[in-house]
């Protein structure tokens, strides 16, 4: 290759040679976790498709895999051939996966990569090197990525199955929904990044979560813009506490350092700060106390609802 040739070379081919050297190398062995998504675009300097491509062209050689709860490792049946290269399957997708492919399979496809290496990783030519079959079959199914993320979502919240009618009160049945939509979200941690407030999913699954916070809400004499601003509100203090789950969970995966071990590093610099008597109030808070997100979640859930029971009472 030429010096010219080499200069033109893509980003994304020059970052997945660099890391497919090391892993023939045997530096990054299998059950290895190779850099994130993230990580490749901070350490590189490219943008965040480039490095999606980085890990999908790595994926397609079968040197690596995605693995819930630890990203993208290096796959434990990648093979050599004698000059030491990565032995791959032909390119030329499969014609009967092709015409067997479904869009339930192309949508269970999509949230087990959003679930193990969050939705960055999500693209049309990644999905369709997962299933093995060429890009352009994935169009039957969707139109496009928006279409697909709208149908992945309202795919993960069909999961939630809420009862016809409840639980006695209003305040059981919207803790009800409360918990059940955490439970999704801690399942799924990539959700929350779908949803808009102000440009909402036309997803029927999620508008019958809804739907059903509406209904729990009937007979108190409420406005329906008063109960569509709680169902709305009760949405907000779930996918908060989510986005924060999500974060942690990412920045484990992308430093290796668990949320203890991050505290434990902080611990002689807080000590230092709450010795000089000027938080008395901070030091007296338990150590983990602000770690507990599902603690923090009940007690958010909690008050919201003393607040809106206020709100209720006074109709």
């Amino acid at each position: 290759m030429s010096t010219s040739s080499q200069q033109a070379e893509s980003p994304y081919r020059q970052i997945a040679g660099e890391l497919r050297a090391r892993i023939l190398a045997g530096d990054l062995r299998p059950g290895d976790r190779v850099p994130s998504v993230r990580q490749i675009a901070q350490r590189w300097g490219v943008a965040a498709a480039t490095a999606t491509r980085v890990t999908a062209v790595l994926r397609d050689e079968g040197l690596v895999e995605a693995r819930v709860g630890s990203g993208t490792v290096v796959s434990g049946q990648a093979r050599r051939g004698r000059a030491g290269r990565p032995v791959t399957e032909p390119g030329r997708p499969d014609a009967e996966r092709t015409a067997a492919l479904s869009r339930d399979h192309l949508l269970r496809a999509a949230i087990e990569i959003a679930d193990a290496e969050g939705l960055e990783a999500v693209s049309m030519r990644r999905l369709a090197a997962h299933l093995g079959v060429g890009p352009m079959s994935l169009y039957r199914h969707v139109a496009n990525k928006d279409e697909l993320l709208v149908e992945m979502a309202d795919r993960a919240f069909g999961e939630i199955d809420l009862p016809a009618t409840g639980p006695e009160g209003w305040r059981a049945r919207l803790e009800l929904a409360a918990r059940r939509q955490w439970a999704l979200c801690r399942k799924h941690l990539w959700l929350p990044r779908t949803i808009s407030f102000t440009r909402p999913l036309l997803a029927p699954n999620m508008m019958a979560q809804t739907e059903w916070t509406l209904r729990a809400l009937d007979g108190f004499g409420l406005d329906p813009t008063v109960r569509m601003r709680e169902a709305l509100a009760l949405h907000g203090l779930v996918l908060t506490a989510a986005l924060s789950l999500a974060d942690e969970v990412e920045a484990e995966q992308d430093s290796g350092v668990t949320l203890d071990r991050w505290h434990a590093g902080q611990a002689a610099r807080a000590q230092e700060l709450l010795r000089t008597g000027r938080f008395p109030l901070l030091a007296s808070v338990p150590e983990d106390a602000p770690r507990d997100l599902d603690a923090q979640f009940e007690y958010g859930l909690a008050r919201h609802l003393d607040g809106f029971a206020v709100l209720v009472g006074d109709r």
